[in-house]
């Protein structure tokens, strides 16, 4: 996505097209309106209004107004979830300056180019820089954010928001709000989000990312946090297990993972081919699903086998279902014909005959009935009903299966579960889903803290955790965003999936972090002193571990007034935020005439830090037949390069480095 394949389209085309127009609206409008609507028009600013305003006004309104304006409310209501947008000061982030990324050298990891990034400075203006360079680039984004329990643990318009302020929960989703909704713009077409919550704010975020990724709802996984309990409530229910949410682009799936085919064999030269046993059952009881509780018989033995009543078949029977055509499966009578049920083998197999009621109470009374294969109770009880129909019928004790052929897999590959399993937790012999490991909570400040050698930061999640995450939702190349790095366990993820994949296209990250500075702290710098100190020695290695490799390039984010902006705005800066938009990397800034950003046999993106007769001249004999231009005398440098013959797109570096995020 970061080449000059596409320059030569885009330099033919306008520099920018027109933004759709809305249809034309009528000419005229009818003479007259009904009496209510009038009145309801002449609420719609009332409406509009905060609330307080509102009802401060209530005394004066009319009965009609009133009938009006609560017809209006009640008319307006929908399903979904509503917050106090009006009645809370909207974040001071939301800011109408420019945002620009400063480079600094000094903090950066590794020489020349770099690949990834960490951003120091307040996310949602992080956002808004990336939604002009990285727009629809994005395949991955992870992300922890606070989890508003209360405990003065995030900021919102620059104070600590603790449980007493009234406003807490719609501070918490505005918050949240503005900067999901920047980030679904940088998704790539199979892009997907990832969102750890913990359960208590599960459900006020699920419908806000419903809200604001609409329809793009995949699921969600469950990770048990701990191993131990926490009793910290009176109903002595511990609270084990957060949630990642899991909203995906219609492009996106997990990698999953082949299936295991070696279990598949054919010992008795089935022409079907390969094959191997499967379970015959379902997960429900017989009062759950009466209609697939029911007996089968060996047709060629003339054996009966009882239902397990605590796992059902899995088929319906042909003598039970009216209408044989209305099943989305084949029929368990036409499994049988099939020879597609497996039955015991009658040499070995013991089979019983009860021929009077009291001879199968006795045998119900004594166990002696057939038995569940891993619980070991019994399939026949006086409980069930239907026990007359085994009297004087031959019984089989054994089980039958499922012959499961490979030919009739839907997929040959396996789904990821949605149950994150602890890392000492036994390992699942499943053919059908991949289940993901994790350490415990506590084991990622473990990490970081052996990393850094201090204290350095509270319930990081471990880094097993964000790998195997990394390892099913990314491919080779990827970009993943986390833009409450924290810690930087997401990067520390990404360097170590590249060190085992040695061999394929570099996935890249980029971070972003603030300083989370206090009164009591004011040096303090979570992003340069954690974040960028922990990726830095997990890329060159620390004590005895070997380093991942990989670099970063430490962007420190600089707000400019729009009106200041031709005195402010450097050319590197300027640079960078070019550089990033068309080759998603950051690029030595070069004081020369004339320097190249992306170039391919006959185009070229090129970047004149000023416009005097070298540079003129070395644009002139570029090699590149197509030429797009960033200068600071665009106007100039079309009309010279248009009379020496070259196809050009010229355009002001400022106005370009800009372009995107408004006024």
């Amino acid at each position: 996505m970061y080449t000059v394949e596409k320059i030569n389209q885009s330099i033919t085309q306008s520099p920018s097209q027109p933004a759709s127009q809305p249809a034309s609206q009528p000419a005229s409008q009818p003479a007259s309106q009904p009496a209510s609507q009038k009145i309801g028009d002449e609420l719609n600013g009332s409406l509009s209004e905060s609330n307080n305003s509102l009802l401060d006004r209530l005394d004066d309104l009319t009965h009609a107004q009133l009938k009006a304006l609560l017809a209006k409310k009640l008319t307006d209501a929908k399903l979904g979830l509503h917050w106090e947008r009006n009645e809370i000061e909207f974040d001071s982030a939301l800011s109408a300056n420019l945002v620009m990324p400063d480079l600094v050298p000094d903090e950066c990891n590794g020489k020349g180019a770099y690949d990834n990034l960490i951003i120091e400075g307040d996310n949602f203006d992080a956002l808004r820089l990336l939604r002009t360079t990285h727009a629809h680039k994005i395949r991955v984004i992870y992300i922890d954010p606070p989890y508003n329990t209360g405990e003065k643990d995030w900021v919102y318009n620059d104070h600590y928001v603790g449980k007493n302020d009234r406003y807490r929960h719609s501070m918490w989703l505005e918050f949240l709000f503005q900067r999901l909704t920047l980030a679904r713009d940088l998704l790539t077409p199979d892009g997907v989000i990832l969102v750890s919550i913990n359960d208590e704010n599960r459900s006020r975020l699920e419908l806000l990312m419903d809200e604001v990724f609409a329809g793009m709802r995949r699921g969600s996984m469950v990770w048990k946090t701990r191993s131990g309990t926490n009793l910290s409530n009176d109903v002595r229910l511990s609270n084990d297990h957060e949630h990642i949410l899991v909203y995906g682009r219609e492009g996106f799936s997990f990698r999953g993972e082949d299936k295991d085919f070696s279990q598949y064999k054919n010992p008795d030269n089935d022409p079907r081919g390969r094959w191997k046993t499967g379970d015959l059952t379902l997960g429900f009881t017989w009062a759950q699903r009466r209609n697939l509780y029911y007996p089968i018989q060996n047709s060629n033995t003339g054996v009966w086998y009882p239902c397990n009543p605590s796992r059902v078949w899995a088929f319906a029977s042909e003598k039970i279902v009216e209408d044989v055509s209305t099943l989305r499966k084949q029929s368990m009578e036409q499994y049988i014909r099939e020879e597609k049920i497996l039955f015991p083998d009658p040499a070995s197999e013991r089979v019983q005959i009860w021929n009077t009621m009291e001879e199968l109470l006795a045998a119900i009374d004594s166990g002696d009935v057939p038995i569940r294969p891993k619980t070991k109770t019994p399939i026949l009880s006086k409980d069930l009903p239907g026990l007359e129909f085994w009297v004087g019928k031959p019984v089989g004790f054994g089980r039958p299966w499922f012959k499961r052929h490979l030919r009739d897999l839907q997929s040959e590959v396996r789904a990821v579960s949605s149950w994150i399993k602890g890392a000492s937790d036994d390992a699942d012999d499943d053919d059908f889903v991949v289940a993901l490991n994790a350490q415990r909570s506590g084991t990622g400040e473990h990490s970081v803290n052996e990393i850094l050698g201090f204290q350095a930061f509270a319930y990081p999640k471990p880094p097993s955790l964000m790998l195997n995450l990394l390892r099913q939702a990314t491919n080779p190349g990827d970009t993943v965003l986390d833009f409450f790095a924290g810690s930087g366990t997401t990067a520390h993820a990404v360097l170590a999936l590249n060190a085992e994949n040695l061999n394929e296209i570099p996935r890249k990250f980029i971070m972003v972090s603030s300083r989370e500075a206090t009164a009591k702290e004011p040096a303090r710098n979570v992003c340069l002193d954690i974040c960028a100190e922990r990726i830095r020695r997990v890329s060159e290695g620390y004590g005895t571990t070997k380093g991942f490799g990989g670099d970063f390039a430490y962007l420190r984010l600089n707000k400019i007034n729009h009106a200041d902006a031709f005195y402010d705005l450097k050319p590197e800066t300027a640079w960078h935020a070019i550089c990033l938009k068309y080759v998603g990397r950051i690029l030595p800034f070069l004081n020369v005439p004339v320097a190249t950003i992306a170039a391919s046999s006959d185009s070229a993106i090129l970047f004149c830090f000023s416009v005097d007769d070298e540079a003129l001249r070395q644009l002139a004999s570029h090699p590149a037949y197509k030429l797009r231009v960033y200068s600071d005398r665009p106007d100039s440098v079309a009309s010279y390069l248009l009379e020496s013959g070259k196809l050009v797109d010229s355009s002001s570096w400022m106005s370009e480095a800009i372009k995107g995020q408004g006024a």
